[in-house]
């Protein structure tokens, strides 16, 4: 049996090689490596994907400061988050000045509580910045009608749930990131679709909005030496938009191998009582960005599958409002009592593209022989 990899992005390579390589080549012969030549055509193709505008950028973290950027918000305001995410979702918020204000997540899908959104709002919320976790959509449609209610901005961070569909309640369906005002995405090497370094983008359906996130990230230009507003700069190497409009291409057959792998897990681990399978919602498909279960037992199933050559993660160990960074918020321990508790108890599974049958079932078989041993007889 081949190593087991927590994300098997050489194994992937190898199944694209010869169009990547060309790929790389390709740019190195145009010598077009900055905004221009592939970067253009994957922003392109992208889009038409998404049915959406698509502004490429450096990496997820820009795009979540591009998309409040080009919001316009003014320091004080505050935007309704979760604490159970990782920690550029906050990040970018403090950094422009803006408060985050946390509400805890459903123990069941990991993603914002929307019943609970409601008593969170303040005379200065602006925004609600949902985190579609793991690959599967926060329940956007309560989230869109409060949004309108209260006359607030949606921002998605949909950094791990690239292709995911949402299903409205009329039968429609439209691209995770696509919905909100903004939508925010990474191409980190071990996403849905993949880098082999930094990348991200950022996606809005309004054309006036997109040309002004596009002026942002590049320095806030208007024409060349000309510039508007004050902007940064965030870009997207040729290199990586060339071996991302590769892998756009099987983008969905890549989805279904994910999801065929979620779906073994399934079957084969529902059965453990101590152990609570992913929760599939009505109004999302699910992308499987990470396939993450839960166990009090987390801990000690870790370390007895990293014993096994089995590698696992914690996403993520402590939520964000009780790290040294936030501790200004005035949050405290026991305020989130869900995302605190799933930090204690979340375990992700090895999810990638290129996960055989023989891997799987001895994942599995590994984890059943954990609960069959740490059981009372």
């Amino acid at each position: 049996m081949q190593t087991i990899h927590m994300s098997d992005i050489y194994g992937q390579y190898l199944t694209l090689k010869a169009e990547i390589d060309e790929a790389i080549q390709e740019v190195i012969r145009s010598t077009q490596f900055i905004k221009s030549g592939k970067v253009l055509d994957f922003e392109v193709r992208l889009a038409a994907y998404l049915s959406t505008n698509v502004v490429a950028c450096g990496n997820g973290t820009d795009a979540l400061q591009l998309a409040f950027m080009a919001l316009d918000l003014k320091p004080g305001d505050e935007v309704i988050t979760t604490p159970f995410t990782f920690v550029s979702t906050v990040e970018v918020l403090s950094f422009l000045g803006l408060k985050p204000v946390f509400v805890d997540v459903n123990r069941e899908t990991f993603n914002l509580d929307e019943g609970k959104l409601e008593e969170a709002f303040s005379e200065k919320t602006k925004a609600i910045l949902p985190v579609h976790l793991f690959g599967q959509c926060a329940n956007l449609e309560a989230i869109l009608d409060l949004a309108q209610k209260y006359k607030l901005f949606v921002v998605e961070d949909a950094c791990q749930a690239l292709g995911t569909d949402y299903l409205f309640s009329d039968g429609s369906k439209t691209k995770a990131g696509t919905i909100g005002n903004i939508g925010c995405n990474s191409f980190f090497p071990s996403k849905n679709l993949g880098a082999f370094g930094d990348g991200g983008a950022v996606y809005c359906t309004n054309k006036e909005m997109a040309d002004k996130i596009r002026s942002l990230a590049n320095h806030g230009m208007k024409a060349k030496y000309e510039y508007e507003r004050i902007g940064i700069n965030s870009r997207l190497d040729s290199l990586q938009a060339a071996i991302l409009e590769v892998k756009l291409k099987y983008i969905e057959k890549h989805i279904r191998a994910r999801q065929q792998a979620a779906s073994f897990y399934d079957e084969q681990l529902k059965g453990i009582e101590e152990l609570k399978i992913p929760m599939r919602v009505p109004y999302s498909t699910h992308t499987f960005h990470q396939y993450t279960i839960q166990t009090e037992k987390r801990d000690e199933l870790k370390n007895f599958l990293a014993a096994k050559g089995i590698p696992s993660m914690v996403y993520y160990p402590k939520a964000l409002h009780l790290q040294d960074a936030y501790k200004h918020l005035g949050y405290k321990q026991g305020d989130f009592s869900v995302a605190e508790k799933l930090s204690q108890t979340v375990l992700s599974l090895p999810m990638h593209t290129e996960l055989g049958e023989e891997q799987l079932e001895y994942i599995v078989n590994m984890i059943k022989k954990f609960f069959e041993n740490s059981t009372p007889q």
